[in-house]
C-alpha cells in the first residue's frame, strides 16, 4: 500500500503543475485556451517595400506560430488574430570610414502589429516592432534583399511570438 501511495504522489504533482497554472501548449506558448489562429497578409504602407517581402514576412510569422505552438492556422478569423502593416522600410549607411564612404548599409523593417485575442480581449494590443540587418556596401540591396528579409523576418516573428504567446 505504501508503494502505491509513494508512486501516486509524483503523478499528482505532475497533474497539478501541468494543468493548474493557466493554459499553455507543450511548447510554452500561452494560448488562453485558443485552438486556432489567423495571420492576415501584411499590408504595405511604405512605398519602398515589395509585395514579395510582405508575403515572406507574413509567412515567417505563420510558420513561427505553427512551429512553436499547438495552434491550428485557419484562413478566416481565428481565435487569435494577427494583422500587420509594414510601416518602415529604410536603408541607411553605417560604419562610415575615414574617406566618408560607408563600409556597410543597414536595412530596417518596422511593423505595426494588431493582435486580437477573442477569448481574452484584455490581452489584445497594437504595437510596433522594428528590426534591422546589415550588408556590405559593395552589394546591391536587390542582390541580398531576400536573405535580409529572411533574417529580419525571423527576428520580428520571434519578437511578435514572445509578445503575444510567449508570456513575456
Amino acid at each position: 500500500m505504501k508503494a502505491i501511495q509513494t508512486s501516486l504522489i509524483p503523478a499528482l504533482a505532475f497533474v497539478a503543475v501541468a494543468f493548474g497554472c493557466g493554459i499553455y501548449s507543450p511548447y510554452g506558448a500561452q494560448t488562453s485556451g485558443a485552438k486556432t489562429y489567423s495571420v492576415s497578409a501584411f499590408e504595405l504602407v511604405t512605398p519602398l517595400a515589395t509585395a514579395a517581402s510582405a508575403l515572406a514576412l507574413t509567412e515567417e510569422l505563420r510558420d513561427r506560430i505553427q512551429r512553436q505552438s499547438t495552434l491550428r492556422l485557419v484562413n478566416g478569423e481565428g481565435e487569435l488574430q494577427f494583422a500587420a502593416d509594414i510601416t518602415v522600410w529604410d536603408v541607411k549607411p553605417v560604419n562610415v570610414q575615414g574617406d566618408e564612404t560607408a563600409a556597410s548599409n543597414r536595412l530596417t523593417i518596422g511593423l505595426r502589429l494588431s493582435y486580437v485575442n477573442t477569448l481574452v480581449p484584455d490581452l489584445s494590443f497594437e504595437r510596433t516592432f522594428t528590426r534591422f540587418a546589415d550588408y556590405t556596401s559593395d552589394q546591391d540591396l536587390l542582390q541580398v534583399e531576400d536573405d535580409l528579409v529572411g533574417e529580419i523576418g525571423a527576428q520580428l516573428s520571434q519578437d511578435i511570438f514572445n509578445a503575444t504567446l510567449g508570456n513575456w
